[in-house]
């Protein structure tokens, strides 16, 4: 085998611009796929990254009321049957595997009684939020403290904004301190946080650019205990709950929709708890571009089978030209499978070059359309370990007929030939 490599190698040195030719094929093909197959895993890279971030691997489970979500205000009635979570129901969703944290809060969308002197917010969500909250969805803390034990034990009547909230409410003026007016009641501002994702999500469709909206709303945190104090009853709660990783999400986020809904009144028929699946989310939008993307594929596929008919070609003119080369072979008692096996091994590894090749060319394709049109490539290793393997089949499969023919010369008739 290793002679029959030396000697492959050999021959398509001696012949390099023929070699070469022989090889552009292979290398056009195969550097076709990993160029698209690097666009389309970064393509779908960023499609995952855009609905769930930079990995904070949180997951939703909000009430739906009859396939809607359901948000409560001012003059809503409070939904009969639906109780706020409980520290037993806490702990079991905290004992799932698959889970890391958990946080329920109560949550206002309206943000009309929400003042600092002359000033207001125009959008944004007020929240009732436990201890976990801030570090289950991904807040740290900018400037001021975060809230105590006792504020909530106390009800002592504290407020954290965000950044968003801080600058609309305040400006440039330092907010630690100020009194500001939510529902008619004076809260004292301890604290503002931001988010701890650097994740900027690039906006290219009309999902992204809701979802970049959201982020960009103003937030305002008050202990859940003081909740009643500023909108008179308990409320249902939401639920985020961080899993333990991205693969997880889905998982966690069926249990704990599951073991919510078990403390719901059976009586309560339209309110469920529901999980926010963003990775379900985002299969279906890979799906969207499945079909073009394989038609790309097998489209660049095509060149690999010209690619492998150029080889076919030249390895029949190689019989043709070393005709009284297997004659003497032969007659010195060289094989059948000897020939075979030579021939074999030059077209493998002609076109194993040609894969290599092609696989380099594509790396550097991908990133000359990732510099030009901004697409996202993710070059995969598993691909380009395939088409090298692929293009030493091709050379295989097409280099047969000829290695055949050569094989099967008789001895006497290939000596004669000049």
């Amino acid at each position: 085998m290793l002679e029959n490599i030396r000697l492959s190698f050999q021959g398509i040195w001696s012949h390099k611009m023929r070699s070469f030719l022989t090889m552009l094929g292979i290398i056009i093909g195969i550097a076709s796929i990993i160029s698209i197959v690097s666009t389309i895993k970064g393509t779908n890279e960023e499609i995952k990254n855009s609905l769930i971030g930079s990995g904070n691997n949180t997951v939703n489970v909000l009430l739906y009321e009859k396939g809607y979500t359901m948000e409560i205000y001012s003059n809503s009635q409070k939904p009969f049957g639906i109780p706020q979570v409980s520290e037993e129901t806490r702990s079991e969703i905290l004992k799932l595997d698959s889970v890391e944290n958990v946080t329920c809060f109560t949550e206002r969308r309206n943000m009309e009684g929400v003042f600092y002197r002359d000033k207001a917010i125009s959008s944004g969500a007020i929240r009732g939020i436990d201890k976990s909250y801030f570090d289950t969805v991904g807040y740290r803390l900018k400037t001021g403290r975060i809230f105590l034990e006792d504020d909530g034990k106390k009800f002592r009547k504290v407020v954290i904004l965000d950044q968003n909230a801080a600058e609309a409410l305040f400006g440039d003026e330092n907010p630690i301190g100020k009194t500001m007016e939510i529902s008619e009641e004076p809260f004292t501002v301890v604290g503002v946080v931001e988010s701890e994702s650097n994740y900027e999500t690039t906006i290219t469709n009309i999902s992204q650019y809701y979802s970049a909206q959201e982020s960009a709303l103003s937030g305002v945190f008050i202990p859940k205990e003081c909740w009643p104090i500023a909108y008179a009853y308990d409320e249902p709660e939401k639920v985020v709950v961080k899993a333990r990783s991205t693969d997880d999400m889905e998982e966690a986020g069926q249990k704990v929709q599951k073991i919510l809904n078990a403390t719901i009144s059976p009586k309560q028929e339209e309110v469920k708890y529901k999980a926010d699946n963003l990775l379900e989310k985002a299969r279906d939008m890979q799906k969207l571009s499945a079909a073009t993307n394989n038609q790309l594929i097998w489209i660049a596929s095509i060149s690999l089978l010209v690619g492998g008919i150029g080889v076919m070609n030249i390895m029949l003119v190689s019989v043709t030209e070393r005709t009284s080369e297997i004659g003497l072979k032969k007659a010195i008692g060289a094989r059948k499978g000897t020939i075979l096996g030579q021939f074999l091994t030059e077209a493998a590894v002609l076109t194993s070059m040609g894969g290599m090749l092609g696989v380099a060319a594509g790396i550097g394709m991908a990133q000359v359309i990732n510099r030009v049109s901004g697409v996202a490539v993710s070059i995969d290793i598993v691909a380009s370990v395939i088409a090298v393997l692929f293009s030493m089949l091709i050379g295989i499969i097409f280099g047969l007929l000829p290695s055949v023919k050569a094989a099967n010369l008789n001895p006497i008739d290939a000596l004669r030939r000049e």
